[in-house]
Parts: C-alpha cells; sequence; structure tokens
C-alpha cells in the first residue's frame, strides 16, 4: 500500500488527474470512504484530465453515470444506495468493467466480484487539519504493481 497526502481539495483534484493519465480501458479504481471525504471530488480530478471537468454530476440516484470521449468512456458508480451484489448485478454492473474505467464510490460492497486487477483508494479525512486527505493506495492483482503513485 501507498500512501498520499493531499492538503487541500484541489491537491485532491490534481493528484487524480495525474492519475488519470495512467488508465486504460478496463481499469477499475475502488473509491472508499466516509461520506465528505472527497470521493466524487476525486472523480472530478479524473474527468479534468479528459476535459470532461464540467460534466460531472453524482450518480447516486441514477447509480453510474457515462462520459465519453473519443479515445475511452468513463464509468461513475456510486454504489452508496445499493444493499447487495444483486442489485449491482442487475443494472448489469460487470458489463461496465470492459466498457471503459471504471471508478465506484462505495465499492467495497461489490469487491468480492470485481476481476482480479483493480485499484482501491481508500480516502481519509485527517483529524487534525479538516482540509487534508490521506490516500491510501492499493493494487490489487498485477495491473498496477510497478506503478509509482507519489507522481
Amino acid at each position: 500500500m501507498q500512501e498520499i497526502i493531499c492538503h487541500s481539495e484541489q491537491e485532491t483534484k490534481e493528484y487524480a488527474k495525474k492519475l488519470a493519465k495512467i488508465l486504460k480501458k478496463g481499469d477499475i479504481i475502488i473509491l472508499a470512504g466516509d461520506l465528505g471525504a472527497g470521493k466524487t471530488k476525486f472523480v472530478e480530478g479524473i474527468l479534468t484530465y479528459y476535459g470532461l471537468q464540467d460534466e460531472i454530476a453524482s450518480p447516486t440516484f441514477t447509480i453510474v453515470n457515462e462520459y465519453h470521449t473519443k479515445d475511452v468512456t468513463i464509468c461513475h458508480f456510486d454504489l452508496y444506495r445499493l444493499k447487495s451484489i444483486a442489485e449491482f448485478d442487475n443494472i448489469g454492473g460487470e458489463e461496465y468493467f470492459a466498457k471503459g474505467i471504471c471508478v465506484i464510490e462505495w465499492g467495497e460492497l461489490i469487491e468480492s466480484i470485481l476481476p482480479d486487477d483493480y485499484m482501491k483508494i481508500t480516502i481519509l479525512k485527517d483529524e487534525e487539519d479538516e482540509n487534508t486527505r490521506i490516500l491510501q493506495i492499493e493494487e490489487r492483482g498485477n495491473r498496477f504493481n510497478d506503478v509509482d503513485f507519489k507522481f
């Protein structure tokens, strides 16, 4: 596991933008953390890399939003309201994995059905500074094994 410290919302978004440079079709990122930790802001940073920062909408009520570029589709999930893996299956969730880059807020719910290769980023609030976030990055499988996430 690697740990990254971001001292502001802007730093968190900038870090996500840098991370987006290494992402490719089929990559899956799980975003974990408490409410208000910055998961959606992180997604906004990824979308900024693709020039889609003005299009972000929280998928809380639709479960998934798709963003299209000429090169890749980004699928942004928010599983906060799901109660089971079966609900994810009912929306055809696994079909999205090969469709593009999947960024899944509250994705801990479905970790047991994910492909072997994915990244999990847990965003923690710093108890001493309300603006600071600690990003704990865990690589699962082999896809991200050789990546130094300290961009």
